[in-house]
C-alpha cells in the first residue's frame, strides 16, 4: 500500500491504495487533463457516505477500465 496526502475541498486527507490503483488513477487523471487532486475531489464528491474514499477511488478506477474495455 502506498499512502499519499493531498488537499481535497480545502482540507488535507491521506489515502492508501495499492500502487496499481495509483498508476491507473494517475492515467485516468492524465486522460481527463485533470490534476490528480481534482480527480480525487470529484470522486470524493460523488461517493455515498457509507463508502470510504479509498474504496470509492478503487470503484471509480474499475468502472473507468470497464467502460474503456467495452468501448475498445
Amino acid at each position: 500500500m502506498d499512502k499519499r496526502s493531498m488537499t481535497i475541498a480545502g482540507h488535507r486527507t491521506s489515502v492508501a491504495l495499492e500502487p496499481e490503483f495509483w498508476a491507473a488513477l494517475e492515467a485516468l487523471a492524465t486522460e481527463r487533463s485533470l490534476p490528480l487532486a481534482a480527480l480525487v475531489a470529484e470522486i470524493d464528491g460523488a461517493r455515498t457516505p457509507d463508502r470510504n474514499l479509498a474504496s470509492a477511488i478503487r470503484v471509480a478506477v474499475l468502472a473507468h477500465l470497464s467502460r474503456k474495455t467495452r468501448a475498445g
